[in-house]
């Protein structure tokens, strides 16, 4: 039995899926109903990251775990499931983390907390595998409403580059990681075939929308607010630190850890854009 969490979020929903297909496998959250909505093969059991005992039961039986938190202000959460995976007799762990842990010049809240969660999973005495992502490219369907509106993209620094990944790429690596041997105790840097720029981006839409997509650029201190608006206060401004560790070339570095692991190189922007066009209208 191979079980996951965040299987509602856009990573873990495709491990969910792909496992299922292939393998016993259990989704686990508070919600049963949209567990079942992300992934109908999977058996669906609710369970509270605080409360370590629900998920020692959730857990039971399990050979392997896929961890994905998403809550800064939480690291119980990591905790309480590596100590239930222990208890429960887990063999193996895989942790999704972010490419930024590795950045030293990346201090801000959510690249801390990733820090912190990538020392507890290798004190955590089982055999473990972290995977660190570059941006998602899916990230750009925040501009769907923008271009179905206006043709147009407001985005800060629209010529900084960042090497962003396809969640797809990301979660079968997670599957050959949790099904497959020889990848205990390493890290992966999982990034997408070549950095692109928001721009890039927008001229690959045009492409694939057979329409206009103007790219247009925005102070970082507009975005910021906006992002404030939506976001505390400490994750506005890890956003803001993040964009500018972009504009200064941190995200640019491309990793061939994707193909080698999935035998085929990493899915491009274009490709990613193709499959996903009718989100955009």
């Amino acid at each position: 039995m191979i079980v996951v969490t965040g299987a509602t979020g856009t990573v873990g929903g495709h491990v969910a899926r792909l496992l299922s297909a292939h393998h016993p496998t259990r989704v686990l959250g508070r919600s049963r109903g949209r567990l079942r909505e992300a992934a109908p093969g999977a058996d669906a059991v609710g369970a509270d990251f605080a409360d370590r005992r629900s998920l020692e039961r959730a857990l039971d039986g399990a050979r392997a775990l896929f961890v994905v938190t998403t809550d800064p202000s939480r690291p119980d959460h990591d905790e309480n499931l590596l100590a239930a995976a222990r208890t429960a007799g887990v063999e193996h762990v895989v942790k999704l983390s972010a490419l930024a842990v590795t950045d030293e010049g990346a201090t801000d809240l959510i690249t801390a907390w990733q820090r912190e969660n990538e020392e507890r999973v290798r004190a955590c005495g089982l055999a473990w595998t972290i995977l660190r992502p570059r941006s998602f490219m899916s990230n750009t369907l925040s501009w769907a409403e923008s271009i179905r509106a206006s043709g147009a993209v407001l985005t800060p620094q629209p010529h900084s580059r960042n090497a962003s990944v396809d969640p797809r790429d990301v979660a079968e690596a997670a599957v050959v990681a949790l099904t497959a041997p020889g990848h205990g105790q390493r890290h992966y840097a999982l990034t997408g075939p070549e950095p692109i720029s928001p721009a890039e981006q927008c001229e690959h839409l045009a492409e694939v929308l057979a329409r206009p997509v103007r790219c247009c650029e925005i102070p970082l201190e507009r975005a910021y607010l906006s992002w404030a608006r939506r976001y505390p206060e400490p994750i506005a401004q890890a956003l803001l630190d993040s964009a500018r560790r972009q504009g200064e070339g941190a995200k640019q570095h491309v990793d061939p850890a994707v193909e080698k692991l999935l035998g085929r190189p990493a899915r491009s922007y274009r490709d990613w854009a193709k499959d996903h066009a009718e989100r955009f209208g």
